[in-house]
């Protein structure tokens, strides 16, 4: 009896075992750029999702498609005619090449998110001052390849891609307020990649839009938390001035942070874990460098997705709908 006891125990326990890995999902990994305009960056970013498989969402700054002769032309809310926090295109045919890695981008599966334009702290912007950033936006993008002299190879289905696939936004400096949330669903968009949550957090839905929160990490001898984006370590390592002599030791420290937060959701609830980065090698790349080796050893484990937002976003509707627990 008391044999028969121990087996049905632990028969029960593997079944339960197996059932509970069978609900399990995959792990999402999500990486994104902000700004995405240096060129060399954008070759880079492609390669690296070629060899590892991923896919990135790019959070593209509109400043940097605007021929720097029309730059007065743009006026962001409470600004002077021709601002722009994060500067400019430097020359025409860089913005030609620019342009050719954003449609070869999405052409190989990335996804192009909406970054505004001249990089501004809109926390006090209204919705219709939102609106307006959002239609300089628009307005850059669908004119870029005929103002950029380019207008013979401008791609047919560019300004449905404009108008119809660039369907995720993310404010500058993180740095949201009352007027945001109104002004994304008037525009249409459909995910906001703003919030910032203590540890990787599940997707929230705000007024008709999910919400994304890059989450705050354990990082350095002392675990202490902090954004799971490039800019913040750089500031944590090097208090935001570069220090490319010390570029492996930081690299170091960031691949395993990124390690642990990754390892603590793939053996755990398997949240999505985001990461964030920009089209800056801070601190003789020792960011880029870390995310490099990260992808390249995650993104083929088993039961892992290397994945942009849109793709998440679709991934997680099929799994709501199927009644899984995602």
């Amino acid at each position: 009896m008391r044999l028969f006891l121990s087996a049905s125990l632990a028969l029960l326990s593997a079944t339960h075992s197996i059932a509970e890995a069978q609900e399990k999902p995959r792990q999402l990994v999500i990486i994104s750029f902000d700004g995405a305009h240096d060129n060399k960056l954008w070759d880079r970013s492609r390669k690296l999702a070629k060899k590892t498989g991923a896919h990135f969402t790019y959070f593209l700054s509109c400043t940097y498609l605007v021929n720097p002769r029309d730059r007065h032309a743009y006026r962001a809310p409470h600004q002077k005619p021709g601002r722009s926090n994060t500067g400019w295109a430097q020359s025409v045919p860089e913005i030609q090449t620019r342009l050719g890695n954003i449609w070869q981008a999405h052409l190989e599966g990335h996804e192009i998110g909406s970054h505004a334009c001249g990089h501004f702290d809109g926390k006090t912007w209204t919705k219709a001052e939102w609106r307006q950033e959002f239609n300089d936006f628009d307005k850059a993008l669908l004119g870029a390849w005929k103002n950029n002299d380019f207008a013979e190879f401008e791609p047919k289905e560019w300004a449905d891609f404009v108008e119809n696939d660039i369907k995720g936004f993310r404010a500058p400096y993180l740095s949201t307020g009352p007027g945001l949330l109104p002004a994304l669903k008037a525009k249409g968009f459909i995910y906001d990649a703003s919030s910032i949550s203590k540890g990787p957090a599940e997707v929230e839905k705000t007024s008709g839009i999910t919400r994304f929160a890059l989450p705050r990490i354990p990082e350095g001898p002392k675990g202490r938390l902090v954004i799971g984006m490039d800019y913040n370590l750089y500031v944590r390592h090097s208090a935001g001035l570069n220090s490319p002599g010390r570029a492996k030791q930081f690299e170091a420290r960031t691949l395993d942070a990124f390690r642990h937060a990754f390892k603590e959701q793939y053996d755990g609830r398997r949240v999505p874990l985001q990461l964030g980065f920009h089209f800056v090698e801070m601190n003789g790349g020792a960011y880029w460098d870390a995310l490099d080796v990260f992808l390249t050893e995650t993104c083929g484990k088993p039961e892992v997705a290397c994945v942009n937002y849109a793709q998440a976003m679709g991934m997680m509707k099929g799994k709501k709908a199927e009644g899984s627990a995602f």
